[in-house]
């Protein structure tokens, strides 16, 4: 019986969860540790938390079903049993996924406790399916880590019921925590052929589903004045063979396309990389660790990390080929330096979290 139960569901969420679970251990504090099994490769998820050195999840869900619906629902009783068995008292969650929600609203009808880390994110763009699941999370969470002021006003002003204390991210913890793993064990760059590169992503299903927009990326990454390294999300991939676009991608020689990399891996790829193309949310966060501090053009038309912008360190460009290509250009010709400390915490987000967990539970 463990009255803390942790659950993550992909894997943005358990590089964020990392180091609250090291905060955890090195107080010698008992806790569940549950993996839902959302991201659909299962062993791939399971590598990834021994990658990051992390213990085993106690209990680890292989789902049945992948449209969206019916999995949340497989997540939901699953999740039910195990709260019954080890008889949760505080469920503590990280983010805006469907698995999120979904242990938050288990958590909800069962009488736990809700803690939601990286509370009051808001872009006002309700395409996102991640905006619909942090609105509906933040409204039943009991106790809600704010990453910054900018988040805490978005939940006072939302009048939310649960306490709000703004923490910084974990996610920086995370790149400062990892960083020296990465250093130590990475051999990514060894495969990089390029001296100089932008790193791309693109994953988001506004982005990726549509073939404009996705025929606008494959141009830009066509005609970018600067090499493009490309490690392509499954989903991306598959889009991009269903609209005829990916052996383009492969034969153009502007372009070195990879497969998914490990966290570690992709912590290498932004350090070294001059600039950083991607519609990631939490990407425009890393970008900003000290040991990182890179410039993000946002390929989308809104952000729920505003402060980015406001730092200098992001900047929205949208989805149109040639904003794309002059905004790289203008950074390629630029010489402001990144000289701004990250918005988004100094490092400590687990320890104060921790702290304020322990004294909520020490007060019930």
């Amino acid at each position: 019986m463990t009255e803390l139960m942790l659950v993550v569901g992909t894997r943005p969420e358990i590089i964020k969860m990392a180091p609250i679970i090291r905060e955890l251990q090195k107080r010698g504090l008992y806790f569940t540790f549950i993996q839902t099994g959302q991201h659909h490769d299962y062993n791939l998820s399971k590598h990834f938390i021994k990658e990051l050195r992390l213990p085993e999840p106690k209990y680890s869900f292989k789902l049945n079903n992948s449209e969206t619906v019916a999995q949340m629902s497989e997540i939901m009783i699953k999740l039910k049993e195990v709260i019954k068995k080890e008889k949760t008292k505080l469920l503590l969650i990280e983010g805006d996924t469907n698995s999120v929600v979904t242990a938050a609203l288990t958590g909800l009808k069962m009488g736990v406790k809700i803690g939601h880390v990286e509370a009051g994110l808001r872009s006002y763009d309700w395409r996102m399916p991640e905006e619909h699941n942090r609105i509906i999370v933040d409204h039943i969470s009991d106790l809600l880590f704010a990453p910054t002021d900018r988040a805490r006003e978005n939940l006072e002003r939302e009048n939310v019921h649960g306490r709000i204390y703004v923490t910084g991210n974990t996610v920086i913890d995370a790149v400062i925590q990892h960083m020296p793993l990465a250093e130590e064990s990475s051999k990514i760059l060894n495969k990089i052929r390029f001296c100089e590169y932008i790193l791309m992503t693109a994953h988001r299903a506004e982005n990726v589903d549509d073939p404009n927009v996705l025929k606008n990326f494959v141009e830009v990454c066509i005609h970018s004045p600067l090499p493009i390294v490309f490690p392509i999300h499954p989903r991306t991939a598959k889009r991009l063979k269903e609209y005829g676009l990916y052996n383009i991608l492969k034969r153009c020689g502007n372009v070195q396309l990879l497969p998914p990399v490990g966290y570690l891996d992709f912590l290498m790829l932004m350090k070294h990389c001059k600039l950083i193309l991607s519609d990631s949310g939490g990407l425009q966060e890393e970008a900003t660790a000290p040991c990182i501090k890179k410039k993000v053009l946002v390929l989308r038309l809104s952000t729920e990390r505003p402060e980015a912008i406001e730092k200098g360190f992001a900047k929205l460009v949208g989805v149109e080929k040639d904003i794309i290509l002059q905004s790289i250009k203008e950074e390629m010709n630029s010489s402001d330096p990144l000289n701004h400390e990250t918005p988004f915490g100094d490092g400590n987000a687990s320890r104060r979290i921790i702290n304020i967990i322990e004294q909520y539970v020490r007060s019930k």
